[in-house]
């Protein structure tokens, strides 16, 4: 049973969707057991206390600079014996000290499909804002592994959805949550617990 750590710093949907898919046995041989936070009093720590999973706060604002805030979440995810990590709405861009040790074991989610609108500046309503300035007719979510640059790892699975005439950033964003995000991000962390993400010259392929 591999450990689950998730970095969250807001209301947590995807969270609970990982909460939700562990409760239902979708999520196979991991366990969440840890939810740390950039910022206190965020929602996404009510949904941990509420199923009853322990809680962290490492404050990003009581660190001068990304490299002592990777290292003081560094040391949290060996204190909590991490196999597994799952960035989850997480905000802060995490220094190699952390992506190198953890390497193709940290899991994030984006917005959109990479390698379109995504790196640096884009993320939340922005990526939405972007995709629908350039007139796509699809969209959809990346689930990758995370490395030294931002939304640059190995892609684990992509999901799409329409691009409808009259949608908002707000709207696709829904769609892309319900959709893609909320499905996807379980069975790629339960394709990881199960051991059954093989990487090859750099690249993920579920087998």
């Amino acid at each position: 049973m591999k450990n689950i750590i998730v970095l969250v710093s807001g209301g947590g949907t995807n969270l609970q969707a990982l909460i939700d898919a562990e409760n239902s046995g979708i999520i196979k041989d991991g366990k969440i057991t840890c939810v740390i936070s950039s910022k206190p009093d965020v929602y996404a720590l009510e949904r941990a206390r509420n199923n009853d999973i322990p809680t962290r706060v490492i404050l990003r604002k009581e660190y001068s600079d990304s490299v002592t805030y990777s290292k003081a979440i560094l040391d949290a995810l060996r204190e909590e014996k991490a196999d597994l990590i799952v960035l989850a709405g997480f905000m802060t861009i995490l220094d190699e000290c952390v992506t190198k040790e953890y390497a193709y074991k940290i899991i994030n989610v984006h917005p959109a499909l990479i390698p379109s609108f995504c790196g640096e500046g884009y993320y939340g309503l922005k990526v939405h804002e972007k995709a629908l300035e350039y007139g796509v007719k699809v969209s959809g979510a990346t689930i990758h592994f995370v490395n030294e640059k931002a939304d640059a790892g190995a892609i684990i699975l992509q999901g799409t959805v329409n691009v409808e005439n009259d949608d908002t950033p707000e709207i696709l964003q829904r769609r892309i949550m319900e959709n893609v995000e909320w499905k996807l991000l379980p069975k790629a962390v339960s394709l990881f617990c199960q051991d059954r993400i093989e990487i090859i010259n750099g690249k993920a392929y579920v087998k």
